[in-house]
This record gives C-alpha cells, structure tokens and sequence, in this order.
C-alpha cells in the first residue's frame, strides 16, 4: 500500500517562505503553545541584542546574544514553513477547484415550461434546469429526465465521461462537470455556498482544518510539559545563585527551548495538515481530519462483493465438455461462438481461449453472419459461409435449439449446468449445428492484487468482511477466492448496520463503502464511511468520505493513509523526546561544570565549552526541524504488520535514532563553532 506524493512546486515554497513571516503574529503562534514560548524568548533575546544589561549586569556579550536570537528566530520560522508549506500544498488544491467553479449561466424552467438563461449563483434548492450538450452542470442536483454522458475530469480528474440517467443509483450529478452527449433535466438540491465543489473547497484549505481529538490531545500534553520546563528554569535561578553561579537570561531562554518538545510542537499543525491533504491527492475528500485519523485505528472493514471485491461482470472461468467432447474441443467451439461477441462475456470467453494457447483466424469469420443475442432467443452466435451454425446461450435456449435440428441432447448437461448454478455461476452451453459441445462458466470475478492487500490488512490486525446478496455456497466460493476473513451472504441493507453495530459493540472502529441510497445508514453508522461519487445524494451526505473517483477499493488506500498519519505523529513525538536526552547532557553539565567540578563526568560528548556547547545544542534544535520536514509532509514510512511488531521498529528507528543523533549532530556542530571561534 504506496503512499503516494505530487512534489511541491517552486510557488508553493516561495509562498510558504512568506507566510513564515506573517504567521509571527503572536495571535496566530499562540494556538501553538510550545512556539509561541520560543517566539517570547526570541522578543526577550531580540530586546539582549540591543540593550545586554537591561535585566542587570550581563556576563556575556552582544555577540552571544545576537546569536541566540537569530537560531531562535530561525527555529521559530522554520516550524512555520512546515505549516504554511502543507497549508500552501492545500490551497493550491483548493484553487485549482475555484476553477471549476467559474460563472455559467444555467437554463432555469419557469412555470410555464419555457426555460429562461440566468446566471448560476442565482439558483436556489428546488429548481429545475435544462442541460444540453457541451454545458457544464450549474450546481449539484439528480437528473429528474434524460440520459447523458458526462465528463466529471474538472472533479474527478478522470478524462473517461461517465453515464448518468434518471432513477436508480446514478442519478446524481456535481456542479462544474460537463455534458458530452444527450441532454438531462437536473433538480438543483443545493443552495450558493453549499455544493459539493464549494464544500471541497473548504475542506481542503489546511488553515482552516478542525484539530482532531489526538491532536488536541497531544497538544495539550505538549503544553503541560512545557510549563513543567518552564518552572523548572526558575527554579534553576536560586540554585545558581547558592552556587554562586551566573547564569544568563539568554542562556536559561536557549536552556528551555532546549529542554521543551520544540520538535514536534513546530512539526505537530503540518503532520495534521499534510495528512488531509494526502488523502485529498488520492482524489478522496475527507469530511474532517478526524475521519483520516479514524481510518488509521480500524478494525473491521465491510465491503460490498459487486463492484468492490469482484468486476461485477460476470466473466468466462472454465470450460466444462459433456458426454465424449475433450477439453479441446469445448474450448474451440466456445472461441468460435464468441469470436464476433463484443460483449464483455464474449471477450472473456476469448481471453481465456487465449490463455489455453487457442487462437482464431479472422478471415475464416470475415463473412460471418453475426447472430446478435435477443431476449426472445436467448443466445447468440455466428452463421458461416459453408453453412455451420454456432450457438451458445442459455442452457434451455440451446436445448430447444439442438432438437429442433434434430440433434440429441447429453445426458450430463443438465447435471453439470446445476453444478455451475449452486455455485452462483451462469452456464452458458455450446453448440455447433445439432450437436452440444458442453459449458461455458460463467462468474463474478476476483480483482487481481486483492487477495494480497487482503493480506496486507490482516498483517495489521484489521479484519475483513464480505457482505453480497448471493446464496450462501456462492458467498463462500467468492469468499475463499478473496480471502477474506468472513462474509455475510443473502445481505440485505438492516443486515449491514446490525454488522457494523455488533463490531462497534465489541469495541471496534468499522469502515465500509457503499453508493446507493440502500446504502446511507450503513455509511452513517460506520466509523469511516466511504461514499462513492457517482453514488446518490443521500449516500454521500451520510458518508465522512467521498471517493471523486468512484473506486470502491480506494478505502485500502485511504486506511493506510490514516495508519501513516498516526504513525508519522506518533515517530516524531518519541524522536522529539528522544534527542531532548542528548541536549540535557550537553547543557545541564555546561552551566553548573565551574561550581560543581564532578558534572564533568556527564559531558560525556566532551564539548569545548559551556557557551559552545549551549549554542550547539540550540543550533541542533534549529536545524532539526526543517530537516524532519520532509517526513512531516510525506508520512513515515511503514510496512504493513502488527501493532507490537511496528511498535518496536518505529522505538528503534525513531527512539534509539532519536538518542544517538543528537550526540554526533551537537558534537559535530561544537567543533566547528570552537574551530571558527564564534565564542
């Protein structure tokens, strides 16, 4: 399960840069506790740069105090670039979406039946409009007349127009999508301000996001422990003043950025912002962050069979003779009888002809009457030039067929048809003039790459769960071929909700997908419930996430997304209280080393000096974090496994890494601060 990422471009960055500056306001850092503490002693250590003794008489000079400012005002800015840069990231989304929402004029019916052109944002709830070919949707609504192909690409990004026609479940239509053939009459179902468009808009711009409830928590700890920090500084005072030791402010401002979690308290906004914006790429809209965040901790997804697990076409997957026929023969007869099909059936028959190693010579059909399949017949099939039939069709069809020429029929078709049947399979028999050659199978197939995803899932604990409207011997055999870890057969919606509620009783977060309007409770009572857009009005307002691209299997998607948004948080958070270790042992011993000789036992990174090695660990704690940018806006990466087995590989890598890169990052940096003499 790739996570994947669209680069940022050089505007985004630029932009990014900018409002590094303007989110200094201190009204806009004092939502992030943490650096809103680093943006006051930065003002503190601005107002030492100028006047040094303005708190009483200073030991250290302008330089050092110059210094301190600078690294702290970088640390400040460069926790901003991460917000403005996955903020940027979202609003570049947001106005490529503006586009699509251009001024159109839209053809509103009056009482009288006429239609009259007015201008889109006059449209209210409960008007009719008319739509032909090449205009483009006003606003969201369901087609009440008509049938159309419709170019979705401005949502969707998909070029392939797509088929939309009164009633059923695909009746649906978004504002800012183009008509391409036909023409349909639209119930507008949204006012100015509510479509679908103007709602992605808004959920995409990262500065105007809702913090999840992990966030908030995280935050708030972030910020108990720094006023913990905060006290222990000043305690700090009276215990030097006993040593008779003199200790800066600059210096005891440098000790409390050090000691607080700055790296993820200036990490902790882009992480939740980038990974919205993450599940946005993958042409999903998340209706908050919490339903991303959610996705991550799931444990039972209940997915439809048709659509989602299988093609929902039914395909060719055996050929099954009768009587004294070979495989060879049934083979060939059942390529001949699709040769000229253009149905989806037809090619499969073809496909797996092919994959048997048989081909066809297509001037032999070149003058073929082609036999099209009707509703009266029943079958389908080619007439040849040398006067032989083909036939292939139902099984009863092609019985009457066979008599009427005079032909007998097998003793083990009717067996071996019920066979196919019990299995939830379509037989279709074959026949060339009075004789029957045997079966064709018919069924709903599995999509390739699903049962290793399946597998993938369980690694992590989730469990799967087929629901279908199949008897319970075709629900198995769909079941087995999937791999999934359970399945409903016979299904109807109220068995989908008593599914969801029984694993919301025991404790369990659910995700499923879904389209039609049977479908809506279900999605409302999930925990991540994943609409399709093609799907019906009701169906995506219930959901918390909708699918612009309609593909039902997008949920593995968007669940390893929420995994690495959760597992992204929780590696910088113990990376960031990891390499606070290192900075203790470098700064602790370097005030205190005059009055109490011993300390010199824990500068065990043998600095060269108490100022060197308190700029040392300031600069580290600088350049940390644009450093850790990239993984903030790409998400850690992860593969799929268990929760104690991705526990303990993200404590080594990001607790153990944690701990020893600050002390190679600080000593490297000491050494050459020493070696340029900046103190």
């Amino acid at each position: 399960m790739a996570i994947e990422n669209k680069p940022i471009s050089k505007e985004i960055k630029t932009q990014a840069v900018i409002d590094s500056f303007k989110k200094l306001n201190p009204m806009v850092m004092i939502k992030n506790p943490v650096m809103f503490v680093v943006e006051i002693g930065t003002f503190i250590t601005l107002i030492l740069s100028i006047k040094p003794d303005i708190f009483g008489i200073s030991t250290v000079g302008r330089t050092y105090n110059i210094a301190v400012f600078l690294i702290l005002l970088f640390t400040v800015l460069f926790a901003n670039f991460a917000e403005a840069l996955a903020e940027g990231r979202g609003k570049a989304q947001a106005d490529t979406l503006r586009k699509t929402k251009s001024e159109t004029t839209a053809k509103l019916r009056q009482k009288d039946g006429s239609y009259t052109e007015v201008a889109s944002t006059t449209l209210r709830k409960g008007d009719i409009v008319r739509v032909d070919t090449g205009e483009i949707i006003p606003s969201d609504g369901e087609i009440v007349e008509g049938l159309a192909s419709i170019d979705e690409s401005a949502i969707t990004g998909e070029s392939a127009p797509v088929i939309k026609e009164a009633g059923g479940d695909f009746s649906s239509v978004t504002g800012g999508t183009r008509v391409v053939s036909d023409y349909i009459i639209v119930k507008i179902l949204t006012d100015p301000g509510e479509s679908f468009i103007d709602r992605m808009i808004s959920l995409v711009e990262g500065a105007s996001r809702q913090k999840t409830p992990n966030e908030i928590a995280l935050t708030t700890l972030l910020a108990v422990l720094t006023l913990v920090f905060l006290i222990v500084i000043m305690t700090l005072v009276p215990i030097a003043n006993y040593l008779n030791v003199s200790i800066d402010v600059a210096t005891l401002i440098a000790l409390l950025v050090c000691l607080i979690p700055t790296t993820i308290g200036g990490l902790l906004s882009a992480i939740g912002i980038a990974g919205m914006n993450r599940v946005t790429q993958f042409n999903v809209l998340a209706m908050s962050g919490k339903a991303v965040e959610a996705a991550g901790d799931i444990d039972t997804m209940i997915l439809d069979k048709t659509g989602t697990i299988t093609f929902g076409n039914r395909m060719a997957s055996e050929f099954i003779p009768v009587n004294k026929v070979s495989e060879k023969e049934i083979t060939l007869a059942s390529l001949k009888s699709s040769v000229k099909d253009e149905t989806p059936e037809g090619r499969s028959v073809v496909e797996l002809a092919h994959k048997k190693g048989f081909s066809w010579n297509e001037i032999e059909y070149k003058d073929a009457e082609i036999i099209e399949f009707t509703a009266e017949t029943r079958m389908s099939g080619l007439n040849l030039k040398d006067g032989t039939e083909i036939r292939k069709g139902a099984v009863d069809a092609v019985k009457k067929y066979v008599i009427a020429k005079g032909g007998n029929i097998p003793s083990e078709l009717e067996e071996k048809s019920n066979i196919v049947a019990k299995a939830g399979g379509t037989p279709l028999a074959v026949a060339i003039n009075d004789k029957i050659y045997g079966i064709i199978y018919l069924k709903d197939t599995v999509k390739p790459g699903l049962k290793e995803r399946f597998d993938e899932l369980r690694a992590m604990g989730i469990k799967t769960v087929m629901c279908t409207g199949d008897n319970p011997l075709t629900a198995a055999t769909i079941a087995r071929e999937a791999g999934v870890d359970e399945f409903i057969a016979e299904a109807k919606p109220e068995d989908k909700i008593a599914a969801i509620k029984k694993e919301q009783n025991d404790g369990k977060l659910v995700a499923m997908t879904g389209d039609g309007t049977n479908d809506a409770p279900a999605l409302a009572q999930a925990d991540v419930g994943l609409a399709m857009n093609s799907g019906t009005m009701a169906a995506k307002e219930a959901a918390n996430m909708i699918d612009l691209d309609s593909d039902p299997t997008k949920l593995l998607s968007v669940i390893a997304i929420g995994k690495q948004l959760l597992i992204t948080r929780g590696s910088l958070t113990t990376f960031s209280i990891a390499n606070d270790i290192a900075k203790y042992f470098a700064i602790i011993p370097a005030l205190f080393i005059m009055a109490i000789p011993q300390l010199e036992y824990l500068n065990i990174m043998g600095l060269n000096s108490p100022k060197s090695a308190i700029l040392s660990a300031l600069i580290f704690n600088a350049i940390i974090i644009p450093l850790l940018i990239p993984v903030a806006m790409k998400g850690a990466k992860y593969k799929p496994m268990g929760a104690n087995k991705l526990l303990s590989r993200n404590l080594f890598i990001y607790g153990f890494g944690g701990v020893v890169a600050p002390f190679i990052g600080i000593k490297i940096i000491d050494m050459i601060v020493s070696t340029l003499h900046f103190v």
